[in-house]
Formats: structure tokens, C-alpha cells, sequence
């Protein structure tokens, strides 16, 4: 008896240990154990039979059953029972409910126990890897310490504590070299449930980690006052990062680089000596992409919000001071600012206009039939197309200097006689590709615009239904860390994402692909989404 009563307390001790060991709850380890038994007796009484095993998590006294599950007719003995013997035995016994019948103790021969010890370990080994991952899918965007524990084929595996994470070489700085047993801070940028146990990936390129890194050596920063709004990087050399201030008595700049650079510089040392550029952050795009291209000085800025571009003119001198060593500077301003940026010199942009006021003065020259001086001085009064004096109101061509009623309504007549020919000529070209008339019938289309989708083979109802925002107006992407615009097939004519969508759902009720309340209902969607993403936003932005 004493035998038995140790065997049982040995049990409870085992169960006890790996719970510390693995840091598991002890009752996963128990529900292993119990798994292992039932196995090892479903050897004994046979595969079919369904066996459950029951450790006492206090004596640590086992006891087995055979579950019967009671149907309308059996086909398996071993695990089925009819209705009526069921309620032989238990009178409220229904269909679907399991019967138990005790089985006496078994002793356990060398391959039942080598097989139960399997089953243990496996099960230990999966409540190990679900622990590991609660304990760290919440976790991402925190900066965390390790150990280095090996280096494998240039990915270094860290060694957290309770779990192993890893730095993908892509996710390192350049020419830090990682040696065994040192420490390392690092990013969570992901954590994945794999079935070879839970995949935790850290970064040291990864932008946000300098934004936490400063969150770290920076209070103002910690608490709010301060708010980093945007980090580029080029990992190991250089970065920039947008900061702003909610309290007008604190000045970002100043307190994050602290008392003579203490505050940087501990993140520089951190990041192995990569260079900061601590830049003012402006609600003005135009004047954060100027602060961004410090050191630069800047002299003008043309802003296009819907392509996402400007055009930035800097002195002739303070070109390679803009663009930067291999283009990092204005690659960086423009990675921080979200728009592509063109830098040219004064003298660049002075020949860009004046090709501009050439290309204009000669279209007005042949379109209307005037000499150079006056399509100069349409030009200089900011008229850029025929279009523009076919439709403008004629007193603001009398109150041009120089230009009278007569002259006035002379030019108008020619600039709506062009119009007409072209329109005429647009109309042949148009039926020339076999663009339908359906499609000229749909709003906000011109001629050359419908000349435009015909030459990219859109010429039915059907082909602009099909077609996406992006394939009309264009889109830019990130190619290999650069912002890079596509072209779309109505690109230059002025025409919104918006106005592009409301084209193209038009299109689709025309063509019977949807109906207006079905477009009531989407857009009805679609604004509910965004005001839950909204809220969402403003949520998170709270408990920060």
C-alpha cells in the first residue's frame, strides 16, 4: 500500500516540476497525463474502445472508464450502446449521451509507458508553445532585451527568457556584429502561431524602434507631451524623425536632444552610431517638407496633394546639400513626409517655366490665329488652355491691358470655332476605335478622355464597369524603398479618385451590374467602416 501511495505522490511531484519547469499551468500538465493513460489503456482494451482517464490533482489517484455513447443501433460494441440498456441503467439516458462503465487499474508494460511518455511530452511541448504565444501576441511594438544564443545563417536566434525570437538579416544594422552571450535590445515587429511553436520576429531597421528608443530616453516624449509623428531610416547611417509639441512652452527639438545631445546621443549608441536629424513637424505639408530638407535652404515649393508630389527649388549651391550623399537626404524627407519629391535648382526652374510659357504661347498662336505677343499675354494672365477663353466670361478678357470688346469676342469665337473642329475631329477618332456611344452618354467624360480610354481598349459600358479607380487616375507604390507613380489611363486630365469612382459605379448601373440601392447600401458600408476605423483610432490615440 505504501508503494502505491508513493507511486501516486511521485506522480503529483512530476506534474509539479515540468509545470515549473516549462512555466505551464500545472492542470495542462495533468490533462497530458491523463490523455497518456487513456492511450496506453485503449492498447490494452482495444482501439475502439473509448477510454477516459482521471488523475486526482490532490491524492493523485488515478481511475479509468469506458465511455459508451448511447444511440438508436449499435455498430461498434466497444463504444456504443442502444437506448433501451442504457436506460436500464439510467432512466433520463437520451440519445447522444455517454455511459461509463469503471475498468480496473493497469500495470504498464515498457512500450505503453514509452508511448505515454510521448504523449506527455508532446502535450507539455504544445501547452509550452500556446504559453509562449499569449505571452507575447500582445507584446508587439514593445522593445524587449535578450541574449544572443546562436547566429544561423546570418539571422541572429535571441534567447528571451521564455521563449527564442529571431533578427532576419534584413532587420539588422549594417556592420554590427553579433556575438554569443551578448545582450541585445530590439523591436517586436511580429509574432506568429506556427505549428513548429510560436514565431517571434524582432528588428533593429525598423523605424519604430527609434521612435521607442526615444520613448525610452525621452519623458516628455513618455508621457504625451511630446508626440513623434513620423521616423524615416536608412538603417545604421542616417534617419529623420518628425516631432511636435502639445504644450507651446516645450520645445520638441530642444528636449529631445536634451541636455549638450545626452538624450540623442544615447540612441545614436543604441543604433551604432547612426546619424539623427530631429526635425519640427508642421501641419503645412509644404513647410515640414522644407523642415525635412534641412540643412538644405529652400527657396520655393509647388505642392500637388492629389499625386502626392512637390516640386521643391533650392539655390543653385545647396543642390548636393538637398539631394544628399547617394540621394539619402531627399530620400529620407521624402520617406518622412509621405510625398515624392523633385528637387531642382533656380535656374532649372526658371527654364521649366519658360518651356512651359513657350509650349503655351505657340498652342495658342495655331489654335486662335494670333501672333506671338498676343499668346504671350494670354499666357502671362494665366491662361493655360483654349478651353479657358472659349468658356471664361468676357469682361475678364476686356479688363486684360490691351485687349478690347472686339478683340475680346473675336478671340472667344475663335476659341470655340477650334473647340468644335477639335471636338469633331475627337468624335471621328472616337468612332475610329469603336469607343460606344454609351459611353459618351456617361458624365463627366470629355472627348479626349473618351479618345484616351479608347486608345487603352475601354470602349464599352461594360470595359469602364470593370475598371478600377487606380486604373483611371493612377497610383503610387514603394519600389525598392522608393515612391514610385504609375500612370493611369486618364492621367493629366484633372479628374479625382473620387469623381473616377463615381464614373465607374455609374458605368456599372448602366450597364446593369448593380442597382442604386445596392450602391446606397455599399456606400452606406463604407461609411460605417470608417467612422468604427475612425473611432477605433481615436480610442487608441486616448489610452496613448
Amino acid at each position: 500500500m505504501n508503494a502505491v501511495s508513493a507511486n501516486k505522490l511521485e506522480l503529483l511531484q512530476i506534474a509539479d516540476a515540468v509545470a515549473r519547469e516549462k512555466s505551464i499551468d500545472k492542470s495542462l500538465v495533468i490533462d497530458a497525463m491523463e490523455d497518456a493513460l487513456a492511450r496506453a489503456a485503449r492498447s490494452r482494451y482495444g482501439h475502439e474502445t473509448n477510454v477516459k482517464a482521471e488523475i486526482n490533482p490532490t491524492t493523485g489517484e488515478t481511475r479509468l472508464w469506458r465511455l459508451l455513447e448511447v444511440v438508436e443501433e449499435v455498430e461498434n460494441d466497444s463504444a456504443e450502446i442502444t437506448l433501451d440498456e442504457a436506460r436500464h441503467r439510467n432512466p433520463e439516458a437520451e440519445l447522444g449521451d455517454f455511459m461509463s462503465d469503471p475498468l480496473p487499474p493497469i500495470d504498464f508494460g515498457r512500450v505503453a509507458a514509452m508511448a505515454a511518455k510521448q504523449v506527455i511530452t508532446q502535450k507539455v511541448r504544445e501547452a509550452e508553445r500556446d504559453r509562449q504565444y499569449e505571452d507575447f501576441k500582445d507584446r508587439v511594438g514593445e522593445i524587449i532585451n535578450g541574449i544572443i544564443k546562436r547566429v544561423e545563417y546570418g539571422h541572429v536566434i535571441v534567447d528571451l527568457g521564455r521563449a527564442e525570437a529571431i533578427i532576419r538579416r534584413d532587420q539588422q544594422l549594417p556592420r554590427e556584429n553579433y556575438r554569443n552571450g551578448d545582450r541585445v535590445r530590439a523591436y517586436i515587429i511580429d509574432v506568429r502561431r506556427e505549428t513548429r511553436g510560436p514565431q517571434i520576429f524582432l528588428s533593429r531597421a525598423h523605424p519604430q524602434f527609434m521612435a521607442k528608443l526615444f520613448e525610452q530616453e525621452v519623458p516628455e516624449v513618455y508621457d504625451g507631451v511630446i508626440e513623434i509623428r513620423a521616423v524615416a531610416r536608412d538603417p545604421g547611417s542616417r534617419a529623420k524623425i518628425g516631432v511636435m509639441s502639445n504644450d507651446s512652452g516645450v520645445d520638441p527639438v530642444g528636449a529631445c536632444v536634451g541636455m549638450r545631445g545626452s538624450r540623442v546621443q544615447a540612441v545614436v549608441n543604441e543604433l551604432g552610431g547612426e546619424k539623427i536629424d530631429i526635425v519640427p513637424w508642421n501641419e503645412n505639408d509644404a513647410t515640414f517638407v522644407v523642415n525635412a530638407l534641412a540643412p538644405a535652404e529652400v527657396t520655393k515649393v509647388v505642392l500637388d496633394e492629389e499625386l502626392q508630389r512637390i516640386e521643391v527649388v533650392v539655390p543653385d549651391e545647396q543642390l548636393s546639400l538637398a539631394i544628399g550623399r547617394r540621394g539619402q537626404n531627399v530620400r529620407l524627407a521624402s520617406q518622412l513626409s509621405g510625398y515624392e519629391i523633385d528637387i531642382m535648382t533656380e535656374e532649372e526652374e526658371s527654364a521649366k517655366r519658360q518651356e512651359e510659357f513657350r509650349i503655351r504661347s505657340e498652342a495658342f498662336m495655331e489654335g486662335l490665329d494670333v501672333d506671338d505677343m498676343m499668346a504671350g499675354l494670354l499666357v502671362s494672365e494665366g491662361f493655360a488652355a483654349i478651353e479657358e477663353i472659349a468658356l471664361v466670361d468676357l469682361d475678364e478678357l476686356v479688363e486684360i491691358d490691351g485687349l478690347d470688346e472686339e478683340t475680346a469676342e473675336e478671340l472667344q469665337a475663335r476659341a470655340r470655332d477650334f473647340l468644335e473642329e477639335q471636338n469633331r475631329k475627337l468624335d471621328e477618332k472616337r468612332k475610329e476605335l469603336g469607343v460606344d456611344d454609351a459611353v459618351v452618354e456617361l458624365d463627366g467624360l470629355d472627348l479626349k478622355m473618351i479618345v484616351a480610354l479608347g486608345e487603352n481598349d475601354v470602349k464599352s459600358l461594360e470595359d469602364v464597369a470593370g475598371c478600377a479607380t487606380d486604373d483611371l487616375v493612377g497610383w503610387t507604390e514603394r519600389v525598392d524603398g522608393e515612391r514610385k507613380h504609375f500612370d493611369g489611363i486618364l492621367e493629366g486630365f484633372n479628374i479625382s479618385a473620387e469623381a473616377a469612382e463615381e464614373l465607374i459605379m455609374a458605368a456599372r448601373i448602366k450597364a446593369g451590374w448593380i442597382t442604386e440601392e445596392d450602391l446606397a447600401e455599399l456606400r452606406a458600408e463604407q461609411e460605417a467602416a470608417a467612422a468604427a476605423e475612425l473611432e477605433e483610432q481615436e480610442n487608441a490615440e486616448a489610452l496613448v
